[in-house]
């Protein structure tokens, strides 16, 4: 089980294309079930609060529920909330506030410091088992997952192997 974040990089990058040919192969033929057992075997291996890399790297989107959820959890109206703690993402979604530097605004020690109310984005990171989203959406994130989280880095490499792709 690889968890050094350096290696996972630098790996990760170098099979970025490769992950994006896996990504098509297993729309065709992955044993989804057996594919999400792993994703459960590999979870249950690696301890998100000694990395939180996904809060440093990613971005949290919102939805208007979880706006209104984090609001509360302030006590500020939801346009206060929106004004004081979000921002646009990359494809100009709505998502938490972050920084280049430390990530995610509400990341502090490697932990979540509004975990009560975090968005349905980050409770169900990084996605690899969650039911309600189809396992096609899944996979969309895929190749870019893997080059910073060690959860998606692993079972990308293990699902390889259990699915003979190559």
């Amino acid at each position: 089980m690889l968890t050094d974040l350096v290696q996972i990089r630098r790996l990760g990058a170098r099979k970025e294309k490769e992950n994006k040919r896996f990504r098509a192969y297993l729309k065709k033929q992955a044993p989804k079930r057996r594919l999400r057992e792993l994703a459960e075997e590999i979870h249950e291996q690696i301890d998100c609060r000694t990395c939180a890399n996904c809060c440093r790297e990613g971005e949290a989107a919102v939805t208007p529920r979880d706006v209104e959820k984090l609001a509360n959890l302030f006590r500020l109206s939801r346009e206060d909330f929106r004004a004081r703690f979000t921002m646009r993402g990359i494809d100009n979604d709505l998502i938490l506030k972050r920084t280049d530097e430390e990530g995610c605004i509400f990341l502090k020690d490697n932990l979540c410091t509004v975990y009560e109310a975090r968005p349905i984005s980050c409770s169900g990171y990084p996605h690899l088992k969650d039911r309600s989203i189809s396992f096609e959406r899944r996979m969309i994130t895929m190749p870019e997952r893997a080059t910073y989280c060690p959860i998606v880095y692993n079972w990308a490499e293990a699902a390889k192997k259990e699915t003979g792709f190559r």
